[in-house]
């Protein structure tokens, strides 16, 4: 099956990004090391790109984010720079030198219903509970934003320059691990339909969510009869190891809370493919001139801007 046009509807629309690893090895196992490595990363990106970001939980295998973006373009470059950065300093850290990710990223537009919005972040924030792996969001040992909305924990993780490391082993120059860093702190940002309350009511709406996800996790244990693994077991995961099987399920083209909102979205959508399969089918034929819609990627051409 290919995959869905890259389609971005409106500016600061929310979209839930989620990238699994190859073969869904636990090449993301927490560890205080790449957990300053991921904040670092994901903090330099987001002040390249000028991106928010509203929620991320970084599981062993895989990771979702909700992001703010205004195009396509700004999605792609963003996560292009994310992810080849984190392979990179990922497969460092775990020995890994083969493909680090499965495939490209998968982004899902979020409309701008609270009841969609307010769901999806529930579940980027249930990682690790909802698994069984730790009893509360809030124990899970990697990056996880559950504790900054909450708590107000620090976000601020680590760059390391890579490049200037070369120049001064080139040089012979003996340097300690940290000389030639740079720190980066990812900013939250609310919600869409949240971002007109006061920040003592969007803590109440993260306060109510944190709730629900533990009351469900420890349901859930309870019917099933099994324990958290917890954080130690975690992190003594090897990064190698791969899962027997993998949950896997058909991707949603957008994220909806009611079936009106959700057929405007993919009416929208419908007539963006429609559009560009036609400027395809004239470029093809040797049209140079053909239009592509505004916000979409033609073949072997520059990015559409509005």
């Amino acid at each position: 099956m290919s995959r869905p046009l890259r389609f971005v509807p409106a500016q600061k629309t929310l979209v839930e990004v989620s990238t699994r690893t190859v073969q869904s090895r636990f090449l993301l196992r927490p560890s205080n090391a790449l957990n300053e490595i991921v904040l670092g990363i994901l903090g330099r990106a987001q002040e390249i790109y000028g991106v928010g970001v509203s929620g991320y939980s970084f599981a062993s295998s895989h990771y979702h984010l909700l992001l703010l973006v205004d195009t396509a373009k700004q999605l792609s470059d963003f996560m292009g720079y994310f992810n080849s950065n984190l392979a990179r300093e990922a497969g460092r850290l775990a020995d890994w030198r083969e493909k680090f990710w499965s495939r490209r990223y998968r982004a899902i537009v979020v409309s701008g219903e609270e009841g969609a919005q307010r769901e999806r972040l529930k579940y980027v924030l249930s990682h690790g509970a909802k698994e069984g792996l730790v009893g509360d969001p809030r124990e899970w040992p990697g990056v996880h934003a559950i504790r900054p909305l909450l708590d107000g924990e620090p976000t601020q993780g680590i760059w390391f320059d890579r490049t200037q490391e070369y120049a001064a082993r080139r040089r012979g120059e003996e340097f300690e691990r940290l000389r030639y860093t740079t720190p980066y702190s990812v900013t939250l940002s609310p919600l869409p339909c949240w971002e007109d309350l006061p920040p003592e009511l969007q803590r109440q709406r993260i306060v109510e969510i944190a709730e629900e996800i533990g009351a469900e996790a420890s349901a859930r244990r309870e019917e099933k009869g099994i324990a958290p693994m917890g954080a130690d077991a975690v992190r003594r995961q090897n990064p190698h190891t791969r899962p027997a099987k993998t949950k896997k399920s058909p991707a949603p083209l957008f994220h909806a809370a009611t079936k009106r909102v959700r057929a405007d979205l993919l009416n929208t959508y419908y007539a963006f493919v429609a559009a560009f399969r036609e400027a395809a089918e004239k470029l093809k034929a040797g049209n140079r001139n053909a239009v592509f819609p505004i916000g979409s990627f033609p073949p072997g051409l520059p990015f559409v801007s509005g």
